[in-house]
């Protein structure tokens, strides 16, 4: 019927589901830290947003009961703000698939469009890029994309930074960034996901990691290492 919503485009805007999502990418990288609170400046420097920008932000989530937000410690999202948070990251990874096996967009270049295109997919045209993808698992970077129903079961890796040296083979799993630079000069290094490492040195003070992949060496700062996760090979 004209007018009327269209399927899955009920509950929060665009604008504020890409806010949830964005909190839930954040946690998730604290998962292996002590808390999983999320800073409001790590929250607006990941949005490229202004201090009162966020602070607005904040005030809505927290009105629709979507996010709990505590001074000097950060936001965290409630039960129905991480249902929300993770159905949009269905929606933006079944995108990226689609963007890159079926439209040829390179894997650092399908964030931002899938981003933009989330504000004009609802569930049934959703559903049909998934089909037209071969019903993905894993968006390009490797992250896993969440259930119908918003379900997501925790990967079982860690941060190739915390890694010790010659501790076995390693796969990459999935990496962190959405930043182009980064993901180019990830793929020209050969580190993308499901490729086969091992940490060889790890130099102290949190220096520099020396890698084999193949019968080849690399050589990668700690900073990055931290935005690549790995799993035991076996």
């Amino acid at each position: 019927m004209a007018g009327s919503p269209a399927a899955g485009t009920e509950g929060p805007g665009t604008a504020l589901r890409s806010w949830l999502a964005q909190i839930w990418r954040l946690a998730e990288r604290r998962r292996h830290a002590e808390s999983d609170w999320v800073g409001t400046g790590d929250l607006g420097e990941s949005m490229d947003a202004s201090p009162p920008v966020v602070n607005r932000m904040i005030t809505r989530l927290r009105r629709d009961d979507l996010l709990r937000h505590e001074p000097y410690h950060g936001v965290r999202l409630t039960d129905e703000g991480r249902r929300v948070a993770l159905l949009e990251l269905r929606r933006q990874r079944i995108a990226e698939v689609f963007l890159e096996r079926v439209m040829g967009f390179g894997w650092h270049e399908v964030h931002s469009e899938a981003t933009r295109m989330c504000s004009g997919l609802d569930d049934l045209l959703v559903e049909r890029m998934a089909e037209m993808s071969g019903r993905p698992r894993r968006c390009p970077h490797g992250e896993l994309i969440p259930a119908q129903d918003g379900d997501l079961t925790p990967m079982d890796d860690c941060p190739l930074s915390g890694v010790e040296a010659k501790g076995g083979a390693l796969r990459v799993t999935r990496v962190l960034t959405r930043e182009p630079d980064r993901l180019e000069y990830l793929a020209a290094l050969g580190l993308r996901p499901d490729t086969e490492l091992e940490v060889i040195h790890t130099a102290p003070f949190e220096g520099p990691l020396q890698l084999r992949i193949g019968r080849e060496y690399r050589i990668i700062g700690h900073s990055l290492a931290e935005l690549i996760c790995v799993a035991p090979l076996s």
